[in-house]
């Protein structure tokens, strides 16, 4: 269902009608070939994007496994025994630094046979990156040293393919293909969704064609036939990475914010401010980069006091292996600590402490968040491979290289139907012609919206409608050329 691009209309003879003149007098729906429209251009245009980002996410799906696998030397510790108190393991790392720093975010080790990490700012790092010292919880032993980045704690592997995925390592411009790709993603999919039904319900014979490939058929039927069976089982998913993704995105996600925050279903934010202001956490930082501790904290944090600051949370509502421990980073911040564990269930509640009085300040509890918010939460955690573990990577995995093979399959079936010279034609123009009133009102609003959320998709669309204007007038002059020539012709 992602990218198609339509089969190739036969080249026209120069003495048929212009194009779109027999579709506006002919009779029949408008709607299906407004879609199958729709589709070839999004296809033929967008589709490189769309392969971008389904190649690379792929990659990504299964990058919390790779992570483990290539950094088991700093993840594991030499010893399965209790660990000692976090005030040594600090001191441990605050040593093997010797430079006097210390630390702005201390993860304790989630289980046993597990390392600690004890993180520093450093200004020789990206921004929202910091650098992660992994302490063995029983012998302090410095197991390794590595730039971890985010609230995610991404290690280098993760964090350069993830990168590669959201911006192609080029900054912000580069987060515009991944927008774009995500934007159009779910119009293409929607688009060839609706495609798949019109023939599933206009074929009696071949609707099991439309479920699994017939291996009997050949050339551009067997093609056609690969592209509408991966489709229909690919394509909610593709929805569905289509959604999450635009979360993450520049514009759409600020739109995604707003709305959110207009109906009150926002992402609960805990005060960290002791004077009550409110400083709101940043749920997609794992993927996207907002919300990493890489500031200093006013004066020295003492390593004791993040053994206290624990044991009071651990009162309160923080009751999972992983959390994150952080000393406040300005005069006037509370301690926070917070729950980061992204499996299911999830388990994200968080307390701010006041470190002179030891008292709790601010709670927040994941069993209170808002519906939306909840479900934006599983959103990226299912996006990020890290609800389910390796079964969710693996889905995410398979899901990427279909959606990457439909456009591959798209391509090759224009290929197979492309004219002797020049692009293949587009699906007959004047399709809104013979519709009704309401259909063109409908289309029109529905275009409005879709480009206001998604401004690259509005940008797009507005392209595709003047290269579609620009191909009909160049389409019209050759055949009133052709028709002024032909009678000459003729009497030769």
């Amino acid at each position: 269902m992602t990218a198609t691009i339509e089969p190739a209309e036969p080249a026209a003879d120069a003495s048929a009608p212009r194009p779109g003149a027999a579709t506006r007098s002919g009779r029949g729906g408008w709607f299906t070939p407004l879609l199958r429209r729709l589709h070839f251009f999004a296809g033929l245009l967008v589709g490189p994007f769309i392969l971008v980002a389904a190649v690379s996410g792929a990659l990504y799906a299964v990058t919390p496994t790779l992570e483990k696998a290539v950094y088991a030397h700093e993840l594991t510790a030499a010893s399965d025994a209790a660990g000692v108190p976090l005030a040594a393991q600090i001191e441990a790392a605050e040593a093997y630094l010797g430079d006097g720093s210390t630390p702005v975010a201390v993860r304790p080790a989630p289980e046993a046979g597990a390392t600690t990490r004890v993180m520093f700012a450093d200004e020789t790092l990206p921004e929202s990156t910091t650098r992660a010292i992994f302490v063995d919880p029983a012998t302090t032993e410095i197991r390794g040293d590595l730039p971890a980045y985010g609230t995610s704690g991404a290690l280098p592997l993760r964090h350069w393919i993830s990168d590669l995925h959201r911006s192609l390592h080029l900054g912000d411009v580069g987060r515009w293909y991944s927008e774009l790709a995500a934007s159009w993603l779910g119009i293409v999919a929607l688009a060839g969704l609706g495609l798949w039904i019109g023939r599933f319900v206009r074929s009696r014979r071949g609707r099991r064609d439309l479920l699994r490939p017939n291996r009997r058929h050949t050339g551009y039927r067997r093609l056609s036939g690969w592209h509408s069976a991966v489709g229909i089982w690919v394509v909610l998913g593709a929805v569905f990475l289509s959604a999450t993704g635009i979360t993450w995105s520049t514009f759409a996600g600020a739109h995604v914010s707003d709305l959110r925050a207009a109906v009150g279903e926002g992402t609960p934010a805990l005060t960290t401010s002791l004077d009550g202001a409110a400083t709101a956490g940043g749920e997609h930082a794992g993927h996207a980069g907002h919300g990493g501790a890489a500031s200093s904290p006013t004066g020295a944090a003492n390593p004791a006091t993040f053994d206290a600051v624990l044991a009071i949370a651990q009162r309160v509502n923080v009751n999972s292996g992983d959390i994150e421990i952080k000393p406040p980073a300005a005069a006037g911040k509370a301690w926070v600590v917070q729950e980061i564990h992204r499996s299911f269930p999830t388990e994200v509640d968080a307390v701010a402490i006041d470190g002179s009085s030891m008292q709790v300040t601010d709670r927040i509890d994941f069993a209170d968040f808002p519906l939306l918010a909840k479900l934006s939460r599983w959103g990226i955690d299912l996006h990020m491979g890290t609800m389910f573990g390796l079964a969710n990577q693996l889905v995410l995995l398979a899901l990427a290289l279909g959606i990457a093979a439909l456009v591959v399959l798209g391509y090759a079936m224009w290929w197979k139907r492309r004219p002797t010279r020049g692009l293949a034609t587009a699906p007959a123009r004047g399709v809104l012609g013979r519709a009704p009133w309401w259909g063109i009102a409908a289309v029109l609003v529905v275009a409005i919206a879709i480009g206001l959320f998604l401004p690259l998709v509005g940008y797009t669309l507005a392209a595709f409608v003047v290269i579609d204007v620009l191909l009909g007038w160049r389409a019209r002059a050759r055949s009133d050329a052709g028709a002024r020539v032909r009678p000459g012709a003729d009497a030769s």
